[in-house]
C-alpha cells in the first residue's frame, strides 16, 4: 500500500472516480500520481531498442539460419523476419506498460496531449553506424477524443513505421480502470508489411494509491506473407503464477491458427522480464514434438537506448517538452497550486484557438497526418485508401474489422456489429515532413 493511500487528496479523488461518468483526462489527479511526461512522448518506445527494431532487414536467405539457435529449426528468412518482429514487439511493451511503476513504485497519469502537440527525436546510432538514423514524429491529431499518430521510419535500412493509438476507459465498481485501446501500427520492413494489433490492459491497484498496469486479452501480428503471431496477455497466476504473462503462438497462416496445436513455434514468459521459445514439428503421422526452450527475449538485459530530442530552448512552441514545461516542474515541485495554475493557463490557451477557429469557420491544420475514410461509403470529400492499402490487405488476411473498434476486433464480432460506426483511420505522409520548415530534429 502506498504512503499516500490515508491523504485526503487521495481519498477525494477515489470520492471523484467512484461516481465519475466522462472523460478521465478531464480529471484532476493528487500531485504525487501525475506524470511530468506527455502522453505523445510514448510513441518513442516502438523503437527505443533500435537492434530489435531494425534486426528483420539484416535477415537474409543467406544468414537466417545465424539468428536463431539451432534447435528451433528455422526453415526459412520469412520464417526468421517473423520471429523477429514477434520479439520486437515483446520489447515494446516494458517501457509503454510498466517501467514507471519498476522506477518510481506504481504508475503515474501522463499529461493529456493538447490538439496539435508534436514529440520528435532521432536515433543517432553513432556505436553501429550500420543501422544509419532512426526518426520519431509524434502529432496529437485529436483532443477529443485524445489521438496520437505516429511515425518512425530509418532510410537508410527501408524500415518504416506508422500507427495511431487512442484509448476508452471506465471503471468498475471495485474502481478497477478498464482501457480498450483503439488504433493499430503497420510496420514495413523492406518488401515486407506487418499489422501489429495493441491489446487491452486495465489499472489495478487504485484503492491503495499504487497503480500498476496488466494486460489482458489479445495482441494480433499479421504479416504480408501469411504469417500470423497471436499473443494471449494474463495477469497473474493463469500460466505461471507470476505478473505480466503472456504466450506467443506462431503460425504459418490464419487457417492453422484456429488450433493452437498447429502453431510453429511457442513462446512464453513476462514481457516485462524473459521469456522462452520451442519448435513443435509434425511427423508424418501427426505427433507433435516440441524442442527444448532457448531464450527469446530478456527484458531486464537489454536496455533502451535513449532519443535524442533538442534542448527545449531550440524547441517550437508546438514540442511538448516546451509546451508542458512549466506543468512539468510544478510537478516535480509537487505544488498542486502551481500545477492547476500553470495547466489552467496551456488550457485557456487551446480553447481560445478553437473558439477563434469556430469563429472563421476553420479547423485545425494537421501537419503530417491525414485521416483516411476506410467505409463502405465514404464520406463526401474524404480521403480513401489506394486500391493496394497495405491496411486492407493485412487486415483481410486477418479477418479484421476496418471500422473504429476496439484494436483486435474481428470481423462479425460483436464490437464489429454495432450500428453507425465510422472507419477513418490516420494515415502518415511522407512528402508533409519532408516540406516541414519550421520543425527541425
Amino acid at each position: 500500500m502506498s504512503q499516500y493511500a490515508s491523504s485526503s487528496s487521495w481519498t477525494s479523488f477515489l470520492k471523484s472516480i467512484a461516481s465519475f461518468n466522462g472523460d478521465l483526462s478531464t480529471l484532476s489527479a493528487p500531485p504525487f500520481i501525475l506524470s511530468p511526461v506527455s502522453l505523445s512522448e510514448f510513441s518513442q518506445y516502438w523503437a527505443e531498442h533500435p537492434d530489435l527494431f531494425l534486426q528483420p532487414s539484416f535477415i537474409t536467405p543467406e544468414n537466417f539460419a545465424d539468428q536463431f539457435p539451432p534447435e528451433l529449426g528455422v526453415p526459412d528468412a520469412e520464417t526468421a523476419r517473423m520471429l523477429a518482429v514477434t520479439r520486437w514487439f515483446i520489447s515494446t511493451l516494458k517501457s509503454q506498460y510498466c517501467s514507471r511503476n519498476e522506477s518510481m513504485g506504481y504508475e503515474k497519469k501522463p499529461l493529456n496531449p493538447f490538439l496539435g502537440e508534436l514529440f520528435v527525436g532521432k536515433w543517432e546510432n553513432k556505436s553501429n553506424p550500420e543501422f544509419g538514423e532512426t526518426v520519431l514524429l509524434s502529432e496529437q491529431v485529436s483532443h477529443h477524443p485524445p489521438i496520437t499518430a505516429y511515425s518512425i521510419f530509418n532510410d537508410k535500412n527501408s524500415v518504416k513505421l506508422q500507427g495511431y493509438n487512442e484509448v476508452k476507459t471506465r471503471f468498475s465498481k471495485s474502481l478497477m480502470l478498464t482501457v480498450k485501446q483503439y488504433g493499430h501500427t503497420i510496420l514495413s520492413v523492406k518488401d515486407e508489411q506487418y499489422l501489429v494489433t495493441p491489446p487491452p490492459l486495465h489499472i489495478e491497484g487504485i484503492l491503495v494509491a499504487s497503480p500498476f498496469v496488466e494486460l489482458e486479452g489479445e495482441s494480433y501480428i499479421q504479416a504480408s506473407n501469411g504469417m500470423v503471431t497471436v499473443i494471449e496477455f494474463s495477469g497473474r497466476g493463469y500460466f505461471s503464477g507470476k505478473k505480466n504473462t503472456f504466450k506467443a503462438r506462431v503460425y504459418k497462416n490464419n487457417e492453422d491458427a484456429k488450433s493452437s496445436e498447429n502453431a510453429l513455434y511457442t513462446i512464453r514468459g513476462q514481457w516485462s522480464g524473459s521469456s522462452k521459445i520451442s519448435s513443435n514439428t509434425r511427423d508424418a503421422k501427426g505427433k507433435v514434438t516440441t524442442s527444448e526452450e532457448a531464450l527469446f527475449y530478456d527484458a531486464d538485459r537489454t536496455p533502451a537506448e535513449h532519443l535524442v530530442v533538442k534542448p527545449i530552448d531550440d524547441q517550437h512552441p508546438l514540442e511538448s517538452r516546451k509546451a508542458w514545461k512549466a506543468v512539468a516542474d510544478a510537478i516535480q515541485s509537487n505544488d498542486m497550486d502551481l500545477i492547476q495554475e500553470a495547466k489552467t493557463e496551456l488550457e485557456e490557451t487551446q480553447r481560445e484557438l478553437r473558439k477563434v477557429e469556430e469563429e472563421k469557420g476553420i479547423s485545425w491544420q494537421r501537419r503530417w497526418f491525414n485521416e483516411v475514410d476506410y467505409a463502405e461509403t465514404p464520406a463526401e470529400g474524404a480521403e480513401v485508401p489506394d486500391e493496394n492499402d497495405t491496411f486492407t490487405s493485412l487486415a483481410r488476411l486477418l479477418n479484421l474489422s476496418l471500422k473504429n473498434v476496439p484494436s483486435g476486433t474481428k470481423v462479425g464480432d460483436k464490437e464489429d456489429k454495432k450500428e453507425d460506426l465510422t472507419a477513418a483511420h490516420w494515415r502518415f505522409k511522407r512528402d508533409l515532413w519532408n516540406n516541414e520548415e519550421e520543425i527541425v530534429l
